[in-house]
């Protein structure tokens, strides 16, 4: 008898706190950039890697996005990345910066 794949771990639900993000990004593979980079898939993945137009600070950054840095950035953007170009202020609910970015993680 095969043994079949394992199945991937489906994403996790998206927190309440996600709907300002939601606001400039999109989180499904198949979706357009907007104001924001999709971050679908963003595990793992170089910061200012991909066809968004980065700030030369996000793109020289030499960051690869895992939860302990998505969660520092979510809350306090400007202290991770200087000169980053998002608009945000950041989220100073440290559990809300983390339900974030374990949802963003997820998205695989």
């Amino acid at each position: 008898m095969a043994m079949s794949a394992p199945l991937a771990a489906a994403p996790m639900a998206k927190p309440p706190a996600f709907a300002v993000c939601a606001a400039c990004h999109a989180t499904t593979p198949d979706a357009r950039k907007g104001i924001g980079p999709n971050l679908y898939g963003i595990s793992g993945r170089k910061a200012g890697a991909g066809s968004f137009a980065y700030s030369p600070a996000m793109k020289s950054s030499g960051i690869a996005w895992d939860r302990e840095k998505l969660t520092a950035f979510i809350i306090n953007p400007r202290t991770v990345v200087p000169g980053n170009k998002m608009p945000f202020a950041g989220q100073k609910n440290p559990k809300a910066a983390a339900e974030i970015a374990d949802y963003l993680i997820s998205l695989k």
